[in-house]
């Protein structure tokens, strides 16, 4: 039941910054006086991997690694800052790193997550209203918050989840939801005029150690946490 809540919550967030976009482009001025144009709105989608960081590992290089698709939306709103936001899915796993411990866990989630972008460099296109003069290439660094929808399998051994005992749930309300910290950066490309491919490297803190069903019966006063590393192309919308 938690669901169908949590996707309609996800497109609502998502379909709000395409209405400010619709608006006539205004004129605003920055901290010297010079005139800049907020938006326009950039539509994102792209994958990579996600790696899961928890009481089976001791870094997110030792989980084994899941896939990840997301699509969101950003909205440059004066320079050097922008807002967005982000719908994902992405699988979890990890073997233990605890031979005699013998565990481990698969997992399925969704992701939806808002962030602050900080472009430290100067987007000469920000301050013309058609754009021209974009920069070609754009670090940046961002950090928000959101929500998670987690659904982990915990077993015993080595092998491929099908060939392995489920080992009995430590919580009786999967899908369970809690709260996230992504914070992270990376590099976005002008591949063509309005068209970014953008690398990008995020770490997620989470408010839960059940990312890996696995807590009582390992340390349950560490909270479990995930990587991602993604490309993306980015196309805006004129």
């Amino acid at each position: 039941m938690r669901i169908l809540p949590f996707i309609l919550g996800s497109a609502a967030l998502l379909a709000a910054p395409l209405l400010a976009s619709a608006q006539a482009p205004r004129r605003h001025f920055d901290a010297q006086g010079r005139a800049f144009y907020r938006g326009p709105l950039r539509l994102t989608a792209g994958g990579g991997v996600a790696l899961y960081n928890g009481d089976l590992t001791t870094s997110p290089t030792q989980s084994r690694p899941g896939a990840c698709v997301q699509a969101g939306v950003i909205y440059p709103w004066r320079p050097h800052w922008a807002v967005g936001a982000e719908l994902g899915w992405f699988q979890l796993g990890s073997y233990d790193q605890l031979r005699e411990r013998n565990l481990a866990f698969r997992s399925r989630n969704l992701a939806l997550s808002s962030y602050l972008r900080f472009e430290p460099l100067t987007d000469p296109g920000q301050y013309s209203i058609t754009g021209a003069n974009a920069a070609t290439v754009k670090p940046f660094l961002q950090a928000g918050v959101g929500l998670l929808l987690y659904n982990p399998k915990a077993y015993t051994g080595t092998e491929p989840l099908s060939q392995q005992a489920i080992l009995d749930p430590e919580r009786d309300d999967y899908p369970a939801t809690g709260l996230t910290l992504p914070v992270g950066g990376g590099l976005s490309f002008l591949l063509a005029r309005g068209l970014y491919l953008t690398a990008q490297g995020t770490y997620v803190f989470t408010s839960t150690d059940h990312l890996d069903d696995i807590s009582r019966r390992a340390n349950p006063l560490r909270n479990d946490g995930y990587g991602l590393a993604e490309l993306k192309l980015e196309y805006t919308l004129r």
